[in-house]
């Protein structure tokens, strides 16, 4: 048997948690952002430098890699990590975010969900069995339920139909996930708590979720249209039912202020397509906010971005030259601001870490906060 999964939580600092998740691929330290690998690759990064970054876990996603270049042929050539050389922990999404963000090219019925490929327009068929098998072949260490994902805002009888949706789905997809032998291969399957921006929805889907047998659990449906005090007040409904021995998982989240809010209210782990996209788009995220550096300002400014960071993008290449390479569309501007923003973000996530473990991580979201309201003018 692979080293089996387990969550060990090592401190707290109010609802704030610091943990340990073990997989047959190592030991991810929570609070952790996971960088987003969709199709088995962080976008514009050599694994190695995600890797430098201190990141433990990268996410991949069932949908887009089912499509090309299918889970049977990643199988066959030993595996996503082997496939994208990312040896540590692998998160698969399920494709349920797809349920929602490709509504216009799929139909969906009790047994799954069929979809019309974006990419040639063959149809696939994803059931809860099939998603779970797909992550199987993968070999993802953490696997999702198959759910629905609402865009908010939505009327209640909508979310409600999705929610209880989900929860029989969960049920299908723990089925699976146990024939398939994940317990036994290490492996963890995720539940998805849902329930849009109801609480009495969210509070009966968590309770019936935490029923079942699930090695960790999830918050989905939310950073969907949402404003942040809604997605805020959900986590402060949900999080108190959720066991304190098993991980939880905010989906799609988010802004380094989304991160630091949802982990004072006890989140564990967190993934977003935003430092990635935004380093692509000629943006970095610093110490002290965001930094535009398609603006003029940084045209014959010789400073790095961040003289103190252990990231090289960050320290060694002048402002100047970034945004020369981002005004011309050079392939490395986006390169070098995709690896500033993981860095950065993997950079908050241990210094969450360490305030935790000290107790003073209000104090730490404070200084954080008073950094980012500074500017980097």
């Amino acid at each position: 048997m692979s080293q089996p999964f387990s969550f060990r939580l090592l401190a707290t600092d109010g609802a704030a948690r610091r943990g340990e998740i073990t997989t047959p691929h190592g030991v991810v330290r929570t609070p952790a952002f996971m960088p987003v690998g969709t199709q088995g690759t962080v976008k514009a990064m050599f694994m190695d430098d995600v890797r430098s970054t201190g990141a433990d876990v990268i996410l991949g996603n069932t949908y887009h890699l089912m499509l090309r270049p299918g889970a049977e042929r990643v199988a066959a050539l030993g595996g996503l990590h082997t496939f994208s050389t990312w040896d540590k922990t692998i998160l698969t999404d399920s494709g349920g975010f797809q349920v929602m963000s490709l509504a216009q090219l799929r139909k969906m019925t009790e047994q799954g969900v069929t979809f019309q490929s974006h990419i040639d327009g063959s149809r696939h068929e994803l059931t809860p069995e099939r998603s779970i098998e797909i992550q199987g072949l993968l070999g993802s260490d953490i696997q999702m339920q198959l759910d629905e994902c609402v865009r908010l805002p939505a009327d209640a009888k909508t979310i409600e139909a999705s929610m209880q949706l989900s929860l029989r789905w969960a049920a299908r997809s723990r089925a699976k996930f146990e024939a398939m032998g994940g317990p036994q291969k290490g492996q963890g399957l995720y539940g998805i708590v849902q329930g849009g921006d109801v609480p009495a929805l969210r509070i009966e889907s968590a309770s019936r979720l935490t029923e079942m047998p699930f090695e960790g659990y999830s918050v989905g449906g939310l950073a969907v249209g949402e404003p942040q005090d809604v997605m805020l007040a959900m986590l402060d409904t949900v999080c108190p039912i959720l066991p304190t021995d098993k991980p939880r998982y905010l989906m799609g989240v988010g802004t380094p202020d989304d991160i630091i809010e949802s982990v004072a209210r006890g989140i564990d782990q967190f993934d977003c397509v935003m430092p990635t996209r935004a380093g692509r788009h000629g943006l970095a995220y610093t110490r002290f906010g965001k930094v535009n550096f398609k603006n003029a300002r940084h045209m014959d400014d010789p400073r790095p971005i961040d003289p103190e960071s252990s990231c090289p993008a960050a320290r060694d290449y002048s402002r100047a030259y970034i945004h020369h390479l981002v005004r011309t569309g050079e392939a490395l501007g986006a390169m070098l601001l995709t690896w500033v923003n993981v860095a950065y973000y993997q950079s908050l996530m241990q210094g969450i870490r360490d305030a935790i473990e000290a107790g003073r991580f209000e104090d730490f979201k404070a200084e954080t906060k008073a950094n980012w309201a500074r500017g980097d003018v």
